[in-house]
């Protein structure tokens, strides 16, 4: 008999089957005990006798057993399998599990977050938990689908770089034989040499940060999903990064809809258009809104994105808002200065829901000037050799975004701290394990 997957079993009513998984609970009552059994597609109610009580938490077994309608007044509602039980005849051990060390069975699991990341292959099994990165996979699945709905072909780029090539951010060096190389801080430059083979390119990659920010929102490795298109303009620039980051989330919703449903997550509200704001507008808002001045400041701060968000919920019912114009000096070298005014670039950031998630801008696509921005940052063009080739050769108008993943799937499922929507997440004190005693409750 070929196993059967417990999300298969309420369509088969009074057969015999194999079911595999893990005890999620158990429950004694007399001689009789009742397991909660988990696979991948879901829970399903074991009726048990004495060959479960040497049973425990995340055991994993194999049963044999019958298929029954259970009585309509011990329905539950709660679950896809909840109007079915199996009447186990036979249960074996595939492998045992030591005592928990601490409760699995909550519906929230109250741990600190130390705790959580400390116990992380253990803790990813809760549902909930779980649950974070099933509803991550979707919101990687529609940034995907709108990339490819955009015509774009996906790149895989490298990690390592020769040089610390993108200034700014601090950059992990690295051993690399007999030579010093780093990881790299973004695709950028790479996707950007990419836009003469193909057009339009998209990739999903990693990013190193070596920033000394121990925050609710920041990591030093972050999955970053970018997009890239040639022959565009600001406007357009616009127009495609709205639509990629309101396609995959609203593709992410419909996906789990019953999940976001479960934990009561609210949907994303979009308005009819997502107001777009330069910065000094931006900044403008703010001090008319709370008076507080920051209308000379060079970026927004956390609590600016937090209420410039609030402004486009309140006045635009959108969870988006997009600033743009950020000043030249403040943006990657590669970053078009706005002809009108090139003390500002046609730049972007994307915030949602209280937080930058996206930023990108409009590139210089001329060589000499490019050669010319370089020098004028006190870096060295031959740092740049492959890159400038791309634009040796021909570079049409161009530019890109880079979404943050975990940023989005924190804002999106309104998550305290970053670290919870990173599956294995690295930071100034941790690379799996803690690297110090110290307890870090951020």
């Amino acid at each position: 008999m070929l196993r059967t997957l417990i999300s298969q079993t309420p369509q088969k009513i009074g057969e015999e089957v194999i079911l595999q998984g893990w005890v999620n609970a158990r429950r004694d009552h007399g001689k009789i005990i009742f397991i909660d059994l988990r696979d991948r597609t879901g829970l399903v109610q074991l009726v048990c006798n004495n060959n479960a009580s040497d049973l425990r938490n995340e055991d994993v077994i194999e049963i044999n057993g019958l298929i029954q309608k259970r009585p309509a007044s011990l329905i539950n509602p709660k679950l896809e399998t909840g109007e079915i039980e199996i009447a186990v005849s036979e249960i074996k051990t595939l492998a045992k599990a030591e005592k928990l060390p601490f409760d699995m069975g909550q519906e929230t699991l109250n741990l600190e977050l130390p705790t959580l990341l400390d116990h992380r292959s253990l803790t990813l099994r809760h549902s909930k938990v779980k649950t974070i990165f099933k509803i991550q996979a979707a919101i990687i699945e529609g940034f995907r689908k709108a990339a490819k709905d955009l015509d774009c072909t996906e790149i895989i780029v490298p990690t390592i770089a020769a040089s610390a090539t993108e200034g700014g951010a601090e950059v992990f060096k690295i051993d690399y034989f007999d030579h010093q190389a780093y990881l790299t801080q973004s695709p950028q430059l790479y996707k950007q040499m990419l836009v003469p083979v193909f057009e339009r390119v998209f990739t999903i990659a990693k990013a190193y940060r070596a920033e000394p920010s121990v925050t609710t929102r920041h990591l030093t490795e972050s999955t970053q999903m970018d997009c890239e298109f040639g022959f565009v303009d600001f406007d357009e620039l616009l127009n495609l990064l709205e639509y990629t980051g309101t396609k995959m989330l609203r593709l992410a919703e419909s996906i789990c809809a019953p999940d976001l449903e479960k934990y009561q997550m609210p949907k994303v509200a979009l308005g009819e258009k997502i107001p777009r704001l330069t910065l000094r507008e931006a900044q403008e808002i703010i001090y008319q809104e709370t008076k507080r001045d920051n209308r000379q400041e060079k970026d927004l701060t956390p609590q600016d994105e937090v209420d410039i968000c609030q402004w486009a919920l309140q006045k635009h019912q959108s969870d988006f808002v997009t600033i743009t114009h950020f000043p030249t000096l403040k943006r990657a070298f590669y970053t078009k200065p706005d002809s009108k005014d090139p003390e500002y670039s046609l730049s972007y950031d994307l915030l949602f829901r209280g937080m930058e998630i996206c930023s990108g801008s409009q590139r210089i696509n001329d060589y000499d000037e490019l050669v010319d921005v370089i020098r004028s940052r006190s870096m060295d063009p031959k740092n740049f050799e492959m890159y400038l080739m791309a634009f040796k050769y021909g570079m049409p108008p161009e530019g890109g975004f880079s979404f943050g993943l975990e940023r989005i799937t924190k804002n999106f499922l309104q998550l305290e701290n970053i670290r919870e929507a990173s599956l294995f997440p690295r930071d100034m004190e941790r690379v799996d394990i803690r690297l110090n005693t110290k307890t870090n409750n951020l």
